[in-house]
């Protein structure tokens, strides 16, 4: 009788012992960035670490890295194929710098407005599309979600109203086969460069325009070295959302589970709230006194950019091809 009690009890204590065990095993994991807090990246972390708290029951915790801590995007991109950092999100123009189709959601005028980029991010069919198009082109890491951080305009110390305004300009674009063909079709001269030389490099004049979205423009204080801000629209400001194929081999069914389930969470949620940022940064801009240009003449840069749509997707690839149709298909 007594035998067999110790044996219940010991019994008990192994899975005391394995249930606390599991419980103590807490991981953290490192989520990088080149944008500051109070951004859509932010917001995508934050919604992804929240969720995917709640859904491990605290197991697993992100640790956020912001303003480029860690690199700037395509050195990230790096150290996440290498396994050095577990997830990251970055700019579908700086993905091509690994996967140079990713260089489809760059296309000028590829989205109509605010509401096309909100649900294009969300479709599971582009999703699918743009997971396909990474595992299938390069080796490290694996897109699971999709971010915005609005749409883009360029900005500069004049004000631009239409495409012959920018003719002769040295513009600092992202380092994409689609900006190398775009801003040249405008008459404006593309000059590379990390994000984080930017605000120098107006401040200089090494280049005369800059583009991005509103709130990024706000929070890096270009509005210092480029006090006009022109609403061109002319490029939604996409996102990637990466976990590098080193985790993701090491994760349990459950747990890539829950981290894809979390992810969903920003695609679904983090273009909005990104859109909502950029009308609040509109605002301030205006009362601290910056230039708006919101009669830009759009016409002119569309009537340039629209023939070339096709064209590049279809140099740059199926993959891009197929991307390209699925959020054109979007009402």
């Amino acid at each position: 009788m007594i035998a067999r009690s110790m044996r219940g009890l010991a019994a008990a204590a192994a899975v005391l012992f394995v249930t606390g065990a599991g419980a103590q095993e807490v991981k953290h994991y490192r989520f990088a960035y080149d944008q500051p807090r109070n951004t859509g990246y932010s917001i995508a972390g934050d919604i992804f670490a929240e969720k995917l708290k709640e859904l491990s029951k605290g197991t697993m915790i992100i640790d956020q890295y912001p303003g480029a801590q860690l690199g700037q995007e395509p050195q990230v991109l790096q150290l996440v194929k290498a396994g050095d950092v577990e997830f990251s999100i970055i700019s579908s123009a700086n993905t091509a710098t690994i996967s140079p189709q990713a260089g489809v959601m760059s296309l000028h005028y590829l989205f109509r407005d605010e509401n096309h980029v909100v649900k294009g991010l969300a479709d599971p069919r582009v999703f699918e599309a743009l997971k396909a198009m990474i595992d299938e082109t390069t080796q490290g890491l694996h897109v699971i979600a999709t971010g915005s951080q609005g749409v883009r305009h360029m900005y500069s110390k004049k004000e631009i109203h239409n495409v012959g305004d920018i003719k002769g300009a040295k513009i600092r674009v992202q380092a994409t086969a689609t900006e190398d063909t775009m801003f040249p079709a405008y008459g404006a001269q593309t000059v590379h460069m990390p994000f984080g030389s930017v605000y120098t490099s107006l401040q200089t004049g090494v280049v005369d325009v800059a583009e991005n979205s509103i709130n990024v423009y706000l929070v890096n204080k270009h509005y210092e070295v480029a006090p006009v801000l022109n609403i061109t629209e002319h490029e939604a400001n996409n996102a990637l959302v990466f976990i590098s194929d080193k985790l993701w081999q090491s994760l349990s069914a459950e747990q890539k589970g829950w981290v894809q389930t979390a992810a969903n969470e920003i695609s679904t949620k983090e273009p909005a709230k990104a859109f909502e940022l950029e009308r609040t940064a509109a605002e301030k801009l205006k009362k601290m006194g910056v230039k708006i240009v919101d009669n830009v003449d759009k016409k002119t840069f569309t009537t340039v950019a629209d023939p070339y749509l096709d064209k590049l997707a279809k140099e740059l690839g199926p993959h891009a091809e197929k991307v390209k149709d699925l959020i054109r298909s979007i009402n």
